[in-house]
């Protein structure tokens, strides 16, 4: 646990004034998830990506999605050699510890279906043959908001493989003036040390699997997503995927807390995130021009936690 934390410090020494920001980020990897970033250009999602590859020493790629990116861009591709009369695989962006898929609803649907199997499966499949991804892997993706030139709305199902979705905003007036002093002569990258390996996240990652969530938290868990099902509100609720992402997000946040089992606070407290970009509003919500956040908080008001003493 301490090692997370120790994460986390080196990434402030980069981002600053979005502590709460990157503390998701790191429940997001220890829980084994990626993460959507809906944001407006400029500022910070590219950075604190690397800031956090560098902390973690993971290898980091990054992906500008263009209307011309191609599917072996990111899954990689099969090539003849003559020399040895084979066909050899040159690996794609994708097979590394932590991609960043910049702006990544202004590519085609046919690209963005690439990242299906390399989230779930943290694996691409070329011409038959599964290419298993380093790991620890996870997906960093970026998307502007629909509407801006050339943004597309991404469909259910991709959105429905990221763990959380997460906006970071635009700093306060004392983080951008801190932001515009510390790049005066040097770039503040160069500043974040190594605190944690590839092996130590592993290690992290299994003690959150092994975090205890007791009977009582399960039916929290899914009473809250049933209850996304049944609201009149939404049109379409929660999946089983997100369900399981809840779960194990609650874990995450209960590690972080020093603690070896989940309360209620943990599920309520990452509900929002976890849900939000998984449901569709119904017509009555948005003529009444309520958001999703609204509606999933009037869902934490309705259905009662369990008496669960941390």
């Amino acid at each position: 646990m301490k090692q997370a934390i120790n994460i986390i410090k080196e990434v402030k020494k980069v981002v600053v004034g979005k502590d709460d920001i990157l503390v998701k980020v790191m429940e997001v990897i220890l829980a084994g998830g990626n993460i959507l970033i809906e944001d407006i250009p400029g500022v910070g999602k590219t950075t604190m990506a690397l800031a956090f590859s560098k902390a973690m020493q993971l290898e980091c790629k990054r992906v500008q999605f263009t209307p011309d990116v191609m599917p072996s861009d990111i899954t990689g591709f099969t090539i003849y050699n003559k020399s040895t009369g084979k066909f050899e695989y040159k690996k794609g962006a994708g097979l590394c510890n932590l991609l960043l898929a910049d702006e990544i609803n202004r590519t085609s649907s046919k690209t963005q279906s690439a990242l299906l199997e390399l989230m779930e499966e943290h694996a691409v499949t070329v011409d038959g043959v599964t290419h298993q991804c380093p790991e620890p892997h996870m997906v960093i993706a970026t998307q502007n908001h629909v509407g801006t030139a050339g943004a597309l709305p991404l469909p259910e199902s991709q959105t429905d493989r990221f763990t959380v979705r997460l906006t970071m905003g635009y700093p306060n007036i004392e983080s951008e003036i801190a932001m515009l002093r510390d790049r005066q002569g040097y770039n503040p990258l160069d500043l974040v040390r190594p605190a944690a390996s590839a092996y130590d996240i592993m290690e992290m990652r299994n003690k959150v699997e092994n975090v205890f969530r007791s009977d009582a938290i399960l039916d929290y868990i899914v009473r809250l997503v049933n209850a996304t099902r049944e609201d009149s509100k939404i049109t379409l609720g929660v999946s089983p995927r997100g369900a399981l992402a809840l779960s194990n997000m609650s874990a995450a946040r209960a590690f972080l807390h020093k603690r070896d089992y989940v309360i209620p606070e943990d599920v309520s407290k990452t509900f929002i995130d976890v849900c939000s970009h998984r449901i569709i509003l119904s017509a009555q919500a948005k003529m009444s021009d309520e958001s999703c956040e609204d509606v999933l908080n009037g869902v934490l008001r309705r259905v009662d936690a369990p008496t669960v003493r941390g």
